[in-house]
C-alpha cells in the first residue's frame, strides 16, 4: 500500500497555491530539469574554478597561493556538512521554499565572495556559498523526481548529469579566461546574473507546497557526528591532494572514520535519524549507490589525473593540456543524445557494466599514451573516456530511484546526493595518494611518465571492481523507470518491494510519480 504524505512526512500540496503555480504539470520535464541543472552547474564549477586563479587571488590579498587553498577547502567543508541537513529543511519547510532560499543564499554569497577584501572574510562567504550550495543541489533533485514520471526518469536525470561531467572540464578554461581579460572576482560575479534568473523561473516553475504535517525534530546527535565525520574526511582527502607530509591528512582520516562508525551506528537505531538508511534495502538503489560511489569516484580522479600527466611528465603548456582535455567535454555531450535510447534499448544493468569496461579499457588506453602518441589517438582515447563516463553515470543516476518508494524518496536523494558528494571528493584524493606512492617507486624520477602509468592501471582495476554489485542484479533491473518500458519487472521488482516499509506495488510503478 502506498503510504500517504501525512504518514510519509512528505510534503503536500497547498490547493490555492497548486491552482496559483498549476506549474507543476506544465513545466513538468525537461523545463525543471535543465533548472535544477543550472544550479547543478553553478555549485560544480564553484567548488573547481578556484584552482585555476589562485596565483590572482593570492597577489590581491598578498599571500601566497598555497593560501588561497582554505577557500577551496572551506567551500567543500560546508557542502559535506549542509547536505544531510538538506532532506530535513525541504521536509520541515517544503521543497519551493528551501529551493529558493537556497538559490537566494547561492547568489548572495558569490556577490560578497566578489566584493571580499581579505582572505579571511573570503573564506567565510565561501562557507555561507557553501550552505547554498548544498540546499540548492539536493532539493532541486528532490523535487524533480516528485514530478516526474518514472517512465521519463531516465530523460530528467540525463539534464542533472550533464553539470557533474561539464564543471571540471569547463572550470579551467573559464577561469583562465576570466583571470587574463578581467579579474578573479568575475569567477564570482557570472553566478549573479544566472542566480538571479534560476531564482525567477523557480518561483514561476515549483507549484507551491506545505510542509509536513508532523515536523520532526532536528536528529542533533547524527547531525554533530555526521557534520564533523564528514568534515574530517574533506579536509584529510584535501590534505593528501595538496602534496605535503601524509601524517596529518593519514590522522584525519583515521578520525573521520571513526566518527562515520558511530554516526552509523546512531543513524541505524534512532528514531527520526538525520539520514534515513532504510533506502539501502533497495537493491537497485543500494547497487547505484555502491558502485555508482566508486564509478564517480574514478571518473572524478580523471580531470584531476590528465592536467598533470599532460603538464609534468610531458611538459604541455596549460593551452594545449586545456585543448586536449576538451575531448573527454565532446564526449559527455556528444553521447548524451544517445544515453536514454540506450538504456531504453539494453537496459541499465547491461548499460552500465559496458560503460565500466569501457570506462576501464580508455583508462588502460592513458596508461599506454606517451608525449610521443600521435595527438589524434590520444584526443581519441580521451574521447572514448568521456563517452563511457557519461553513460555510465546516466545509467547509475537514474536507476538509483527507479525502485524507491514515495514514503523514502527524501531520505534516498539526501543520502545520494552526500555520497556523490564525498565520492567527486575522494577521487582526487585517492589519485594523490596512488600518484604519490608511484613516485618514491625505484627508478622513478621527476616528470617521468612511469608513476602516472601505475597510477592509471590503479584506476583500471578500481573501476572494474565497481560493477561488481550491479553485475549481480537481474538483467530487468530498474524496468520500471525504463524509458517508454511497457512492462514492469516481475523478477526484480518483488525481491526490491519485499525489502522497504510502506513501498507502492511493483504493479504501480509504470505510473506512480517518485
Amino acid at each position: 500500500m502506498t503510504a500517504t504524505p501525512a504518514r510519509a512526512g512528505l510534503a503536500r500540496p497547498a490547493s490555492r497555491g497548486s491552482r496559483r503555480h498549476g506549474a507543476n504539470t506544465r513545466w513538468a520535464g525537461s523545463g525543471l530539469a535543465l533548472l535544477v541543472a543550472a544550479t547543478y552547474f553553478m555549485e560544480n564549477l564553484d567548488g573547481t574554478i578556484i584552482a585555476t586563479a589562485a596565483p590572482r587571488m593570492a597577489r590581491s590579498f598578498h599571500t601566497s597561493a598555497d593560501s588561497i587553498g582554505v577557500v577551496m577547502t572551506a567551500y567543500l567543508v560546508a557542502l559535506a556538512v549542509g547536505i544531510p541537513a538538506s532532506g530535513w529543511l525541504a521536509e520541515r519547510w517544503g521543497p519551493r521554499r528551501v529551493f529558493a532560499l537556497a538559490i537566494t543564499v547561492f547568489t548572495v554569497a558569490s556577490l560578497l565572495c566578489a566584493l571580499s577584501d581579505s582572505l579571511p572574510l573570503l573564506t567565510g562567504m565561501r562557507v555561507l556559498q557553501g550552505l547554498g550550495g548544498a540546499m540548492m543541489v539536493p532539493v532541486g533533485r528532490l523535487i524533480v523526481l516528485r514530478t516526474t514520471d518514472r517512465k521519463d526518469l531516465a530523460t530528467a536525470i540525463a539534464y542533472l548529469t550533464w553539470p557533474a561531467l561539464l564543471a571540471p572540464v569547463v572550470a579551467p578554461v573559464l577561469g583562465g579566461l576570466f583571470v587574463t581579460c578581467a579579474s578573479w572576482r568575475w569567477i564570482f560575479l557570472v553566478n549573479l546574473p544566472l542566480g538571479v534568473a534560476c531564482l525567477i523561473a523557480e518561483l514561476r516553475m515549483v507549484a507551491t507546497t506545505q510542509p509536513a504535517e508532523e515536523k520532526a525534530p532536528l536528529d542533533w546527535p547524527g547531525f554533530l557526528l555526521t557534520g564533523t565525520g564528514l568534515a574530517t574526511l574533506v579536509l584529510g582527502m584535501e590534505e593528501v591532494g595538496g602534496g605535503g607530509g601524509l601524517a596529518r591528512p593519514l590522522v584525519a582520516l583515521a578520525v573521520s572514520a571513526v566518527l562515520l562508525a558511530v554516526s552509523v551506528r546512531h543513524l541505524r537505531r534512532a528514531a527520526r535519524p538525520l539520514l534515513d538508511l532504510r533506502s539501502l534495502q533497495v537493491r537497485t538503489y543500494r547497487a547505484s549507490t555502491l558502485d555508482g560511489s566508486i564509478y564517480r569516484t574514478m571518473v572524478s580522479a580523471a580531470p584531476f589525473l590528465l592536467p598533470l600527466m599532460f603538464q609534468d611528465a610531458y611538459r604541455w603548456s596549460p593551452l594545449r593540456t586545456g585543448l586536449m582535455v576538451i575531448a573527454v567535454f565532446v564526449g559527455n555531450v556528444g553521447i548524451k543524445p544517445a544515453t536514454t535510447p540506450l538504456i531504453r534499448r539494453f537496459g541499465f544493468r547491461l548499460v552500465i557494466l559496458v560503460s565500466t569496461v569501457g570506462l576501464a579499457v580508455s583508462f588502460a588506453g592513458c596508461a599506454a599514451l606517451s608525449s610521443g602518441t600521435p595527438l589524434w589517438m590520444t584526443a581519441l582515447i580521451l574521447l572514448a573516456s568521456g563517452i563511457f563516463r557519461s553513460t555510465g553515470f546516466s545509467a547509475y543516476n537514474t536507476l538509483q530511484f527507479a525502485d524507491v518508494g514515495p514514503d523514502i524518496l527524501p531520505a534516498a536523494n539526501t543520502l545520494a546526493a552526500t555520497a556523490q558528494q564525498l565520492a567527486a571528493g575522494l577521487g582526487v584524493a585517492v589519485t594523490a595518494l596512488v600518484l604519490r606512492g608511484a613516485q618514491a617507486l625505484p627508478g622513478a624520477t621527476g616528470h617521468s611518465t612511469e608513476p602516472y602509468r601505475v597510477t592509471w592501471l590503479v584506476m583500471v582495476v578500481i573501476t572494474c571492481l565497481s560493477g561488481w554489485q550491479t553485475f549481480k542484479l537481474p538483467p530487468d533491473a530498474g524496468s520500471a523507470a525504463r524509458p517508454s518500458a511497457r512492462v514492469v519487472s516481475t523478477s526484480a521488482a518483488p525481491r526490491v518491494a519485499s525489502a522497504d516499509v510502506g513501498r507502492t506495488k511493483p504493479d504501480s510503478h509504470s505510473e506512480s510519480r517518485p
